[in-house]
């Protein structure tokens, strides 16, 4: 028969796998032992084993936890939002919002996925692959001929790589929220560093139209 969980059960598996992610992070996976987990976590390795089977169970849970909650956030977004710049422009600042609490899972995702075992790591990735399919189909929403010359996924990388890299260098404690940032990656991409503003300033109506018409307008 198998034992029954406490009330508290997922609030514990939550705290164990925020400070796991924080030591892989920190120390990288291999180099993060499940001791260290149980100390980090107040509790005996006896006591983490009743929640996690090993520490691949843990890197896992981490990395597919990360990327599930970030397809969920695109499937939101396109659900809630029309086609048009009012989508991208939600995309963006919501998935900004969303590294602010997730910086250690998103490192995790990026350095220590590739010591799982095949099946699950590709799985992992396919997951990574729907979220931005995601973006590139917003993006060539936006801009059809964009999709047709097969330019809206490597638009969609390269978004990617202004939102994924966030975590290295904009510190919690600094000027700059993750909240601030949202509206400046999304300004940047659609007008170029002439359309960025400080948080916190109105966008003049002027500069809002040229820079969305830079990315919609027809092909002649």
């Amino acid at each position: 028969m198998a034992r029954p969980r406490s009330a508290g059960y997922d609030d514990q598996r939550e705290l164990i796998l925020a400070r796991a992610a924080h030591l892989f992070a920190q120390r990288g996976y291999p180099g993060t032992s499940m001791n260290e987990v149980a100390e980090a976590c107040g509790m005996s390795k006896a006591s983490l084993y009743h929640y996690f089977r090993d520490k691949d169970d843990l890197l896992v849970s981490i990395a597919d936890g990360h990327v599930a909650r970030l397809e969920a956030l695109v499937d939101q977004v396109l659900a809630a939002h029309p086609p048009g710049e009012g989508r991208a422009r939600a995309l963006i600042e919501r998935f900004v919002e969303e590294y602010a609490d997730a910086q250690n899972a998103h490192r995790v995702l990026t350095d220590d996925v590739r010591f799982l075992p095949e099946a699950t790591r590709e799985a992992i990735l396919a997951r990574e692959r729907r979220v931005v399919d995601g973006f590139a189909q917003t993006i060539a929403e936006l801009k059809p001929a964009l999709g047709k010359d097969g330019l809206s996924k490597p638009l969609a990388m390269l978004l990617f790589g202004m939102i994924n890299w966030m975590f290295t260098w904009l510190r919690p404690d600094g000027a700059l929220t993750h909240a601030d940032m949202g509206p400046i990656v999304a300004d940047l991409f659609f007008g170029g560093v002439g359309a960025v503003k400080a948080p916190g300033k109105a966008k003049p109506r002027a500069a809002a139209q040229r820079g969305a018409k830079r990315i919609t307008e027809k092909e002649t």
